[in-house]
């Protein structure tokens, strides 16, 4: 067995753990500030850019699997046809990748740096509550595929199955406390993920 394999087996549950813990105390300025104050809004970017460090390890132990599997739970998706997971990975991968970059331009500053003054933001929030989360996590179960791992896309969505609906509740929770009232509409009337159909009134 390569050490080397063990090695990035622990970084991946340590850089998933960490990434998860910093990011997730990022979302809650306005709730951390009621306990220190105005400290608790400039803390946020520094916890997100250590999250992000993180979430960049993650993604890089997910890549390094290909070279270091730990053979007894190494099963590959496809024996022959590899290139098949490349396909998949890049019709989940590419519209995740837009989405993001769509999220993280409407929200501005506000992607990094969070602050009491913000506003409620547009755009692509107009129609779902959480587009950067939407095409971020899917991301990594197309890395998986790319990986041919069934290992890889197992772990990757039992972790966004545990992650998202735990970060949307700190979020949405914070988010509230800043907002109040208009989040709590805000939240009645558009989808955390997908857009929210509505109804056509009959007159």
């Amino acid at each position: 067995m390569n050490p080397y394999s063990w090695i990035n087996f622990a970084s991946l549950i340590l850089s998933m753990l960490l990434f998860t813990i910093f990011y997730g105390i990022s979302l809650m300025p306005a709730t951390r500030s009621e306990k220190i104050g105005e400290r608790a809004w400039k803390e946020s970017k520094t916890l997100r850019i250590v999250a992000s460090v993180f979430e960049f390890l993650f993604t890089i132990n997910i890549v390094l699997w290909h070279w270091y599997p730990i053979p007894e739970i190494d099963w590959e998706i496809f024996s022959t046809h590899w290139w098949i997971g490349l396909i998949i990975c890049s019709v989940i991968f590419i519209p995740g990748l837009i989405i993001v970059i769509k999220g993280v331009s409407d929200a501005g500053s506000e992607t990094l740096t969070p602050s009491e003054e913000n506003k409620m933001y547009g755009g692509i929030y107009k129609h779902i509550r959480h587009p950067q989360t939407t095409g971020e996590m899917p991301m990594f179960v197309a890395l998986a595929f790319a990986i041919n791992s069934w290992f890889l896309v197992l772990f990757t969505l039992v972790f966004i199955i545990i992650y998202t609906p735990l970060i949307m509740y700190f979020e949405e929770k914070d988010l509230v406390k800043k907002f109040g009232d208009d989040y709590r509409q805000y939240q009645k009337e558009t989808g955390a993920f997908f857009p929210r159909l509505r109804r056509l009134k009959v007159k």
